[in-house]
């Protein structure tokens, strides 16, 4: 088997095509993304939501608020994940459609991350946040080659840039919220084996550059590795097989939910973003596919840009479902999944992991 190529990323090179995906609320945290970057991944903290479970804000008392509580636990976080890892390739990964995401990305950024990886929404805009720090690289994540002929219009037009690198997410495959209608879902041009080739091809023929494409969604193993590097892609993204880790920043519960969960627990589930979600079975989910009228509603934050359940009162409170997963009650909140969910057989170490990906 050969030796798996390093990936390099605008200025910043790791030792592995690998990185670690960012999963909110508090999945990938400091602990998380220092160790995959010790190991000689990309490590990526998720910036979303921070603040709600940290000494920054309280729900009651509301003494700050959720916002600038989400600022003040992002900067604890990069702190405790660079003094993790001194010398790894440490970036966040920022929702578009987070109302914060300018502040998120610009507290990053003056606090040292090396990348930025955004979604959720087009970034139309990541380059303005980051103009005084030329040496962060700027990584959209799309879906096809559409959005990526956008983000690379635009950003030439008004920035006279184009993007370090593109993650391309799998909506088939992908956990979390998906970047695809729900009628899309199953239609194979969304596939990596459509999407990939096609998007490497623009960017070398039309663009001129060979800008990085990396595979996200469905990747568990050395095998998928490698067929996603066949493809034509530079790296990977996982989220999922980081989740059963000894150093995932999840409660315990939520890691031995995933490990003990089947395939057949994966199923898609609504969101107040409007767009459809990846996530185990659950007493939450039953009652979100089912349109339970018992789901938390209330708005605390207001968070988003789009919500239905603070616009409409329809589905429900997302930061809070995700919180309280995260936080170990596995039953009533959101835990979200890659397809490829159910196939852990044992919690193991970062390090461990990555060693089983490299050889």
């Amino acid at each position: 088997m050969t030796t798996l190529p390093s990936l390099l990323i605008g200025k910043h090179i790791a030792r592995y095509p690998i990185i670690q995906g960012g999963m909110g609320i508090r999945i990938s945290g400091a602990n998380l993304a220092g160790a995959v970057a010790n190991a000689g991944g990309i490590g990526i903290v998720s910036a979303v939501g921070l603040g709600l479970n940290s000494p920054y804000f309280a729900l009651k008392q509301r003494k700050h608020q959720l916002f600038e509580a989400n600022r003040l636990a992002l900067i604890d976080e990069l702190q405790k994940a660079r003094q993790i890892s001194p010398n790894g390739v440490i970036g966040i990964n920022s929702m578009v459609v987070a109302r914060d995401n300018e502040t998120l990305v610009r507290t990053a950024v003056e606090h040292g991350v090396n990348l930025v990886i955004s979604g959720a929404g087009l970034p139309l805009h990541l380059p303005e946040y980051t103009e005084s720090y030329p040496d962060v690289a700027l990584v959209p994540i799309v879906s096809s080659t559409r959005a990526a002929k956008v983000i690379c219009r635009k950003w030439e037009r008004n920035y006279g840039r184009l993007p370090d690198a593109f993650v391309v997410e799998n909506p088939n495959t992908a956990g979390g919220h998906l970047g695809a209608k729900y009628q899309e879902l199953g239609n194979v041009a969304l596939n990596a084996e459509q999407v990939i080739p096609e998007l490497v091809e623009y960017l070398r023929s039309e663009v001129g550059k060979d800008i990085p494409v990396i595979a996200a969604g469905g990747v568990w193993n050395r095998a998928d590795i490698d067929r996603m590097l066949a493809l034509g892609a530079k790296g990977v993204q996982m989220g999922t097989r980081f989740i059963t880790t000894d150093e995932c920043d999840a409660d315990i519960n939520y890691k031995e939910f995933h490990l003990h969960a089947s395939p057949e627990d994966v199923v898609i589930v609504p969101s107040p973003v409007g767009m459809p979600g990846r996530a185990l079975k659950n007493s939450f989910v039953k009652k979100a596919i089912a349109h339970s009228p018992d789901l938390e509603k209330r708005c605390i934050a207001n968070c988003l840009e789009v919500c239905q359940c603070r616009d409409h009162q329809e589905t429900y409170c997302i930061i809070q479902a995700l919180d309280k997963a995260a936080r170990g009650d596995v039953e009533n909140g959101l835990v979200f999944a890659g397809s490829n969910a159910g196939r852990a057989e044992c919690m193991m170490s970062v390090a461990e992991l990555i060693k089983e990906l490299v050889s």
